[in-house]
C-alpha cells in the first residue's frame, strides 16, 4: 500500500515555550470518584491549595503520592485532565490496571480521602503556525489527548488515534475543534506493540503545518516517531513524542523522545 506523502511543512516548526511553575506539594480531598469507562477512573480533587495551581499545557504532569508496596509513599505521574482554580477543583483520570500502586489507590478511593500531589514542575507550550494536529495515544495518554482536543480553538482540524482494548473504552470529547476521532482496538497484552498504531497512522495525511503529538509506551512512541521521520518524511520539529510508561520499569516515563 502506498503511503500518503508528507507535503513540505514550515521548515522551523512551531516554537516550544518553556514555562516554570512554583514547585510545591498540595494536600487535596477526594470529592468524587467515577468510572469514566470500565478501565478509566476519574477523580475530582478539591482543596484550597489549588488556589495557586497552574498548568499551561495539556500534556503537563503532576505527581500523585500514594502508598507503595511497603507502605511508604511513592509518586506516579498523571495529567491534570481539567482544573478550575476559582472553584479549587482538579480532575485526574487514572487508567485502571492490575499492577501499580496508583491504580490500586484509585480503585479504593472514596469521597473524603486525602491525597498529596506535587507539580507541575513546568510546561512545554507549543506555539506558532500549527494549522492541523494529529494526536496519538494509548490509555495512559488519553487524558492528555482529551484535554488537548477540548482546548483547541474552534474549527481547528485534528485527527486523534486512541489505542484501547475495545469499544467500551472509547471516550467522547466535548470540543469545537474539527475532530476526526479514530479508535483502534487491541488487547492490553499488546499495549507495548507499536504495530497497531503504525498501521493506523499509515493512511493519515500529513499536510503542511501538521503537528504530530504521540504518547504511549516508550518504545511504541519511539517507533511512531521513527516511522513518521524515516517513512513519511515528516520534519522532526513538527513531532513531539513521549513515553508515558516503559514496559518492565516502574515509573519509567520518558518525557521527551528525540534522536
Amino acid at each position: 500500500m502506498d503511503l500518503p506523502q508528507t507535503s513540505p511543512a514550515a521548515p522551523e516548526g512551531p516554537a516550544i515555550r518553556r514555562v516554570k511553575h512554583e514547585l510545591m506539594r498540595r494536600t487535596l480531598t477526594v470529592a468524587a470518584v467515577t468510572r469514566l469507562t470500565p478501565a478509566m477512573i476519574r477523580l475530582r480533587l478539591t482543596g484550597d491549595d489549588l488556589a495557586s495551581f497552574a498548568s499551561a499545557s495539556p500534556d503537563d504532569h503532576i505527581k500523585i503520592f500514594v502508598p507503595g508496596p511497603d507502605g511508604e509513599p511513592v509518586g506516579r505521574d498523571y495529567t491534570p485532565r481539567a482544573f478550575d482554580t476559582a472553584r479549587r477543583e482538579l480532575v485526574v483520570d487514572v487508567a485502571d490496571h492490575a499492577a501499580g500502586p496508583a491504580a490500586a489507590w484509585a480503585r479504593a478511593a472514596k469521597a473524603g480521602d486525602e491525597v498529596t500531589i506535587g507539580g507541575p514542575r513546568g510546561s512545554a507550550v507549543i506555539e506558532g503556525p500549527v494549522e492541523r494536529w494529529v494526536l496519538v495515544a494509548d490509555e495512559t495518554a488519553l487524558p492528555a489527548m482529551g484535554r488537548r482536543i477540548e482546548e483547541l480553538a474552534p474549527g481547528t482540524p485534528v485527527v486523534s488515534i486512541g489505542a484501547v482494548t475495545g469499544p467500551g473504552e472509547e471516550q467522547t470529547f466535548t470540543t469545537e475543534a474539527a475532530l476526526d476521532a479514530r479508535w483502534i482496538h487491541r488487547p492490553a497484552a499488546a499495549s507495548a506493540d507499536p504495530a497497531p498504531l503504525l498501521a493506523a497512522l499509515a493512511d493519515v495525511e500529513l499536510t503542511p503545518a501538521t503537528f504530530v503529538w504521540a504518547a504511549a509506551e516508550a518504545d511504541v512512541a519511539r517507533a511512531v516517531r521513527r516511522m513518521l521521520i524515516e517513512e513519511r518524511g515528516h520534519p522532526r520539529s513538527w513531532i513531539k513524542a513521549a513515553g508515558y510508561w516503559a514496559k518492565g520499569r516502574a515509573d519509567g516515563a520518558v518525557k521527551s523522545i528525540g534522536d
